[in-house]
């Protein structure tokens, strides 16, 4: 509903402004364009955006809404946007809807995403297995003395919100019909994941990796030095904050654990991932399009490098960190 208000009154605008000056031209450098896009994403987005809006010098400008995965097909199918950005292709009977209705449905993986687990620094955790994790969300495990011995007493458990796709891959993925403990708590935000874990000792964060990456600092640059560190070759993120702690992670049938750095998301090591998808029903020559082709592209596949996750189309560099 918010959504549909939202759009609805910018539409409006757009009319009103329609008397006093001629709308922009809408070609795939220039005009107004909207997207909807999973709320996870939200600040890998935002960069993409803000490098692209400033390389068309001024002349295009991309509306981004940040609304749950549902959302986001619901305002593809309505015909209320013609890009979203989601964690998971469309259906074959939402492409069959689509094309039902004449429109042409392009859809690209963009990224490979992890979901990373955070504590307190003052947590003495350091590792979790798929089945502990699987134990704690559905309330077999409710206390950190039952992983190994502590004082911290009982496991806070909490997400960016109930509709979140990473609520989602987290039942889909480890949970096996069960569900969620009385101790799972929803905020309204990453942002807020990030202060609970900060404040509390006894939390357990479950966040998208983009948010806890060290090299956000990047988005911080004047444009003009940011544009310029995308044209060099990068190595992988090898940082995270370090005001919270990124907790590994072991495969069930595994003896060794590790952090979602990108190079164990590259080789499926890291257990915890998922593709994101960029889907747009815009036509050839549209601004839509053009923001599409962006961000599939060189530069948009570096932009995502740098945010912590793994892009689509760009390989990452290996390093040794000894």
């Amino acid at each position: 509903m918010k959504l549909k208000i939202a759009i609805a009154l910018l539409s409006a605008s757009l009319l009103g402004l329609g008397s006093c000056r001629k709308a922009p031209t809408n070609t795939s450098t220039s005009g107004l364009a909207t997207i909807v896009c999973d709320d996870s994403f939200e600040n890998i987005m935002n960069q993409e955006i803000d490098v692209f809006e400033y390389t068309t010098k001024g002349n295009a400008n991309i509306i981004p809404y940040y609304v749950s995965e549902k959302a986001c097909i619901d305002s593809l199918l309505d015909f209320r946007t013609k890009t979203i950005v989601i964690a998971r292709d469309l259906t074959e009977k939402e492409k069959a809807y689509l094309k039902s209705e004449k429109k042409l449905v392009r859809s690209n993986r963009i990224a490979v995403d992890a979901i990373a687990l955070i504590v307190n620094p003052g947590n003495p955790v350091e590792i979790l297995s798929e089945k502990e994790i699987g134990e704690i969300l559905s309330g077999e495990i409710t206390r950190w003395d039952q992983i190994e011995p502590s004082k911290l007493g009982e496991i806070q458990v909490v997400f960016d919100n109930e509709g979140s796709s990473t609520v989602q891959y987290m039942r889909d993925s480890l949970m096996n019909g069960r569900k969620f403990s009385p101790n799972v708590y929803a905020q309204n935000s990453n942002q807020e994941v990030f202060a609970q874990v900060q404040q509390r000792k006894s939390a357990l964060g479950i966040i998208e990796v983009s948010w806890i990456s060290a090299d956000m600092r990047t988005r911080d640059l004047p444009r003009e030095e940011r544009i310029k560190s995308l044209e060099r070759q990068d190595t992988t993120v090898a940082e995270f904050d370090t005001s919270i702690k990124v907790l590994k992670v072991r495969r069930d049938d595994s003896i060794e654990a590790y952090k979602p750095y990108q190079g164990y998301i590259y080789d499926g090591r890291y257990p915890l991932y998922r593709s994101i998808y960029m889907i747009t029903t815009s036509a050839n020559g549209s601004l839509s399009h053009g923001f599409y082709s962006f961000v599939t592209g060189t530069i948009g596949q570096k932009i995502i490098q740098r945010t912590g996750i793994l892009p689509a189309r760009v390989q990452p560099r290996m390093v040794n960190l000894n």
